[in-house]
């Protein structure tokens, strides 16, 4: 019997198609890498009876790199970067070992079909799996096909069997132009990236308007814009003021009415709804993108990474809508336009990629968690706007005269809601209707009033903005935008403001200013956008890929040359020091004095150095350091950093200052936030303690809110590591304790899938150590320790060490009752 080998791009993605295509009769087992899972079944394939095997991959197998010694930014020239240095290709996860557990699966094999996502990073991962999967595969008859490429936009049962019956060939050529960009982002990117030094370091105009107020009646006041808009001299605006206080009536002298349509939204593709993700949910863009996967691998919409706009001609829209007509957030909309007729979606733009975002199949928020429905909510309620009718009102307009000056009002009268009523946060304010009046009509002069106002400056990008202006000039795709969002943010360029807003930090103002000054197409959208061209040819089959890939680095080398030699050209903007300290690490989180970035120095002892304050803070050790979401610690003000020993050791949350200068007298240095004693910060032992450790004296079990979904707590002094609550969306610290142990009581939301509790209730609030609902779901470990922190010991804790109730219960007997039960 032959055997077909097929791999997915993600472990969920390949359980899933299985499931799919063996109709649930499946065996399932780990791979030897720990990640991935194979999935066997027998079937049929090209009229015969094969062994499938389904696997996947964790994204990209292989990554591009410079050889060896050209990664040193001290011995190597940047210049040398362009050309002269030799690139490979490196296992993107060493620790995944990818390559080698691919061609385990894969040995003896017969044919392989690759289910890679259907876009430009896929195809480029087919022959990533390829280069690895094809030399220890059987040896077949030279003309018979043996690689096949699954194309598909949704997980249900109809896509994935289409897929499957109309398999075809991996297209190269977009491969190629991954292959393209990666090289020339890896070479440019690099080459400034080094070269540039990563420490730099208005005048507002007074004008007056007129703002009048005029009624008609006890409930009709109108507030009127001024013709003449503004003036920039007080004493002239108080001369118009003067001459409109000759007149007590305001006069109309004209009145204009337009019905007008709003139309209704085109099918959603990927750049609205990242755009619509941070404008209206607050949600970034690479965070919107990891749930939308989430929500495609689980079945619920089609594929989220799509520039098309227009349904095909037969794509099932009312089929589609039937699905949510038992929802009861918009059950009554769909109903109606079920029985009166959908009307047919805007044309919109055919990219001939995916088609647009749609929702697959009904669902509550109850299974998708906060933020997964939140963003399938917006999809399904885009998706029947699309098929409902234009909103429609009458646009009214009147001009008054007061005196000799003239002013004016308009407002909008609803006539049909139209999508509006599902899409409710765009219809027309009830505010906005005008009152009836007629040319000739008087109204009473209520005030007039000269306001003084200063010009300002435009406000901060938004996310949203930047995503259309990426948009609007060719930069980035629908998968790279957010990484393009995302690395400016990591890179300390901008920072996240309230309202999503993207304020610039000094380095980046000083970066785009400084290269301006030498030459103004490093920072100009001109330059990206005529690469992105240049690499869609390629995916064409219309370009050359090594023609593209030289003429480009050809250009970007000179002007990098001439960067250096004018580099003199930015002293004025830049602040470069010189000390052996900051001169290494990168920028990870801001210091609390002088909200500055701070850099994180690797090299052992490891350790954050402000260079601005001249202050350096230790950290824990033989652990990985990344920043915490930007959080910051409410005695200080320094952002809050996370260590973690790994997939199966600890983690916990510290701040610098904090951790090197304890705040309480009953902390010592080396402390992080899980033994800090503030008695309300929501990171602190005191809101997150669950209870005394089952093992040691002193330790208390800490709940880690980072670990979800595969939830845990652990002692903040031993390595008992307890995880519980597998798949819950979320788990949390409640204020009250057990009565039996003194713990805190853990709030638990589960997956309404797969919640344990009676009658599919999906919350469930008990203790984790006395609750007999909780006890198949809790199991106590040992940490992988390489950690030791800073010498930190404390007794009593929260629950079962909570301090305020003085000693807690910890009888032996009770203790080793409680370890056999989590053993």
């Amino acid at each position: 019997m032959r055997t077909v080998l097929m791999v997915a791009e993600k472990p969920s993605l390949a359980q899933s198609i299985a499931k799919i295509l063996s109709k649930g009769n499946c065996t399932s087992r780990k791979g030897l890498n720990g990640a991935c899972s194979v999935h066997d079944y027998t079937g049929s394939f090209q009229g015969q009876t094969v062994r499938f095997k389904m696997t996947s991959v964790c994204g990209h197998v292989m990554s591009l790199d410079f050889i060896g010694k050209y990664n040193n930014w001290d011995k190597v020239d940047p210049a040398e970067l362009f050309s002269k240095a030799p690139t490979e290709k490196k296992e993107a996860n060493s620790k995944l070992n990818m390559v080698k557990f691919l061609q385990v699966e894969a040995r003896g094999c017969d044919y392989v079909v690759l289910w890679l996502d259907c876009d430009k990073e896929g195809e480029n991962i087919c022959f990533e799996v390829l280069d690895a999967v094809q030399p220890v595969m059987n040896k077949g008859n030279p003309r018979e096909q043996t690689v096949y490429r699954a194309k598909f936009s949704s997980i249900t049962d109809t896509d994935i069997w289409n897929a499957m019956n109309s398999l075809g060939e991996p297209n190269h050529n977009e491969a190629l132009s991954v292959d393209a960009r990666q090289e020339l982002d890896l070479r440019i990117g690099c080459a400034f990236t080094r070269f540039q030094t990563k420490y730099f370091q208005g005048k507002y105009e007074t004008y007056w308007i007129i703002q009048a107020k005029v009624f008609k009646g006890k409930d009709i006041t109108l507030t009127l814009d001024w013709n003449r808009v503004r003036v920039f001299d007080k004493e002239v605006g108080q001369m118009f003021v003067n001459l409109a206080k000759t007149s007590r009536e305001a006069q109309v002298e004209s009145v204009s009415k337009k019905e007008k349509v709003k139309q209704r939204p085109q099918a959603l593709n990927t750049v609205e709804m990242l755009r619509v993700a941070s404008s209206a949910l607050g949600m970034g863009p690479q965070h919107t993108m990891q749930i939308a996967e989430r929500l495609y691998t689980q079945g619920y919409i089609s594929y989220p990474r799509t520039e098309t706009t227009h349904y095909p001609e037969n794509f099932d829209l009312k089929g589609t809508l039937k699905q949510q007509t038992n929802n009861p957030y918009w059950s009554e909309e769909v109903r109606t336009l079920l029985s009166t007729g959908i009307n047919r979606p805007r044309k919109g733009n055919d990219a001939g990629d995916h088609p647009p975002i749609t929702p697959m199949r009904a669902a509550s928020e109850g299974e998708l968690g906060s933020d997964g429905w939140r963003l399938y909510e917006y999809i399904t309620r885009h998706f029947i706007a699309t098929v409902s009718q234009d909103c429609k009102y009458l646009q009214t307009t009147i001009d008054f005269n007061i005196g000799t000056e003239a002013f004016s009002c308009s407002g909008k009268t609803l006539i049909s809601p139209g999508y509006t009523t599902v899409m409710n946060w765009q219809g027309i304010p009830l505010e906005e209707a005008m009152p009836n009046c007629d040319r000739g009509d008087s109204f009473i002069v209520e005030e007039i009033k000269l306001i003084e106002k200063q010009t300002n400056p435009p406000d901060y990008l938004t996310e949203a903005e930047l995503i259309t202006l990426m948009e609007k000039h060719g930069i980035g795709t629908d998968a790279s935008i957010p990484v393009h969002i995302n690395n400016i943010c990591q890179r300390n360029y901008v920072t996240i403001e309230s309202g999503r807003k993207l304020k610039p930090t000094n380095l980046g103002i000083v970066l785009v200013h400084g290269y301006y000054k030498i030459d103004a197409e490093l920072v100009l959208p001109t330059i990206r956008s005529a690469l992105e061209k240049q690499l869609n040819l390629i995916a064409q089959g219309k370009a050359n890929f090594q023609q593209v890939l030289q003429h480009t680095l050809e250009i970007f080398k000179r002007k990098f040359h001439y960067f250096v030699d004018s580099i003199t050209g930015m002293d004025e903007l830049m602040e470069v020091s010189f000390s052996p300290i900051a001169a290494t690490g990168k920028p990870l989180s801001r210091c609390g004095k002088c909200h500055r970035y701070m850099k994180y120095i690797q090299a052992k002892p490891s350790r954050l150095h402000c260079s601005h304050c001249d202050e350096t803070y230790s950290l824990p050790q033989n652990g990985a350091i990344k920043l915490y979401k930007e959080l910051r610690c409410p005695l200080d003000e320094f952002e809050l950093v996370l260590w973690t020993s790994g997939a199966r050791g600890k983690s916990y949350p510290l701040c610098p200052y904090c951790y090197s200068n304890p705040p309480f007298r009953d902390m010592k240095k080396g402390m992080g936030c899980n033994e800090c004693t503030h008695p309300s910060c929501q990171h602190s032992l005191n809101s997150l303690g669950i209870g005394q450790c089952v093992e040691c004296d002193s330790g208390v079990l800490v709940l880690d809110p980072t670990s979800g979904p595969k939830w845990r707590m652990a002692c903040n002094k031993c390595n008992v590591l307890v995880h519980f609550f597998e798949h819950a969306h979320r788990v949390q610290v409640a204020p009250d304790s057990c009565e039996i142990c003194d713990a805190s009581l853990v709030a638990v939301d589960f997956n309404k899938s797969r919640t344990p509790l009676p009658a599919g209730e999906t919350q469930h609030t008990g203790c984790v150590f006395c609750d007999s609902i909780f006890q198949d779901l809790v199991e106590l470990k040992h940490a992988t320790m390489r950690h030791r922190g800073g010498g930190a010991r404390r007794g009593g804790g929260r629950g079962r060490g909570r301090g305020r109730r003085g000693n807690p219960k910890k009888p032996k007997d009770k203790m080793a009752a409680l370890a056999a039960y989590f053993v």
